[in-house]
């Protein structure tokens, strides 16, 4: 093997990285919590909404979680430019992140509300409340502590997984970053596996904060990788 190593070249592009890093964090939170919020509205919906609420949620979730999300984006990034909606690369991306999580987030949450006891919904009718005070006050109490493992895990895999596929749509996250420098001297094995390591302590670094948010909000256990 003759190749040589030549790892100066990342390091003088490492603040470059960085900045890809921390956009793939801030695109990861985003997503992440709209989804959370879509998924949280859809699985009210299914629950205390009619059969054609009901209806309609599952056709959202059957079509997102039934196609691949590279192809949702390319549809926002390049399908809506040809009926003039046009968004930037990093609008796309985004919004076609939160649009998947908020399908998965669904089945996470209504799993959840489907864990609430009957009598427990029963005694906030009884007390007078509507159907937003009984979300807030009896089913998110109870469903957060036994969802709150699959929603962070879930969270690593849209901060990894989901936001690297921007590099296609030319978003300049990590690997965007990472394959925009790398072309330009062609070291692809010296930016990559040190973006390979980023990610790992960007992973790691989330999956300590999420275990420390578990234990304190929700005395719940959460396994750090």
């Amino acid at each position: 093997m003759n190749y040589t190593f030549q790892y100066g070249v990342v390091w003088r592009d490492f603040a470059e990285l960085m900045q890809g890093a921390l956009l793939t964090f801030e695109l990861g939170v985003l997503a992440f919590w709209g989804g959370a919020l879509i998924g949280l509205a859809l699985a009210s919906l299914k629950t205390f909404g009619g059969r054609l609420t009901a209806r309609l949620v599952d056709a959202y979730v059957v079509f997102i979680t039934n196609t691949p999300a590279l192809i949702q984006i390319y549809f926002l990034y390049f399908g809506l430019p040809e009926v003039g909606v046009r968004w930037s690369s990093e609008a796309c991306l985004l919004i076609g992140l939160t649009l998947n999580a908020g399908a998965y987030l669904t089945l996470i949450m209504r799993a959840g509300f489907l864990s609430v006891r009957r009598t427990e919904i029963e005694a906030g009718e009884t007390l007078g409340m509507s159907i937003l005070q009984q979300i807030r006050y009896v089913i998110v109490p109870h469903i957060a502590k036994t969802i709150y493992p699959a929603l962070a895990n879930f969270f690593i895999v849209i901060l990894v997984m989901g936001t690297s596929i921007g590099a296609v749509i030319g978003v300049d996250e990590l690997t965007g970053q990472a394959i925009n420098l790398s072309t330009v001297n062609y070291r692809w094995l010296e930016y990559f596996s040190v973006v390979a390591v980023i990610y790992v302590v960007i992973t790691f670094i989330a999956s300590i904060g999420l275990a420390l948010l578990g234990r304190w909000a929700f005395r719940v256990k959460a396994k750090v990788f």
